[in-house]
């Protein structure tokens, strides 16, 4: 995933130390292994709990002989493995998309693992997209996006999600009771780094990072307090990153 970073100057932040050696003092970022340590912390931090159900399900099995626990356990553990397996699915497609075959990923896969990742939860999910399948840094960038846009609904809500073709860009639209621009946004509308983030400041940095790979730029706003959130991703002149052919 570094490396990907590192093909760019402007992208630096992700492909170079911040301390001594080479590229010091021209780059406002972790360096290459604390950026991984913390990219490996947040996905770990996403599916710990569902995995430790699972185990807390399976212990139960093994010690319970009582057949209503042992069926409250089964049901534990077949919901737990469901929601390990979309937290991983979408985190394949969010983190690790680069070494996947071919140069485009199909919209309809994020959307199966969004919806995965959502399901059961207060949230949900309105398409309106027009390509049919997006370049994979590009479908990182939304899929990233479309995570973080969900701490804007802390108690719920909608989210909208838009699509355009081409360089007309995307747009992510939450709506719910008490949304709130969420914390880092900065950070993910590529502001220079200040200090090493945490785990839960390393996805809007993420999206700092792709945005630059992409010529892309993120705009956070709220036009009202507890009104809409808007994400809008707007290309610049240099983007010229293709998307897949239209459905």
């Amino acid at each position: 995933m570094t490396g990907e970073f590192a093909t760019n100057d402007n992208t630096a932040g992700a492909g170079s130390g911040s301390g001594s050696g080479p590229g010091a003092g021209e780059t406002d970022g972790p360096d290459q292994l604390e950026f991984a340590a913390l990219l490996c912390s947040r996905v770990c931090h996403d599916v710990i709990s569902p995995v430790g159900a699972i185990v807390n399900g399976l212990e139960v099995l093994e010690e319970e002989e009582d057949q209503e626990m042992r069926e409250h356990a089964l049901i534990l553990i077949a919901k737990s493995a469901l929601q390990a397996s979309a937290k991983l699915q979408f985190a394949r497609l969010a983190f690790g998309a680069s070494g996947s075959a071919g140069a485009h990923i199909e919209i309809a896969d994020a959307r199966r693992a969004a919806e995965g990742l959502m399901e059961g939860g207060r949230i949900t999910l309105a398409w309106d997209t027009k390509p049919a399948a997006l370049h994979k840094t590009r479908l990182k960038l939304l899929m990233n996006l479309l995570q973080f846009a969900t701490g804007a609904v802390p108690r719920g809500g909608e989210l909208n999600i838009i699509v355009e073709n081409g360089n007309e860009g995307m747009v992510i639209v939450a709506t719910g009771p008490r949304a709130r621009i969420p914390e880092h946004s900065n950070l993910a509308e590529g502001d220079k780094f200040d200090g090493l983030p945490d785990s839960r400041a390393i996805q809007p940095y993420l999206i700092g990072l792709l945005g630059k790979q992409l010529d892309a730029s993120l705009k956070v706003e709220q036009a009202m307090e507890e009104g809409p959130v808007t994400f809008a991703i707007s290309y610049g002149p240099n983007a010229t990153v293709d998307d897949g052919m239209i459905g």
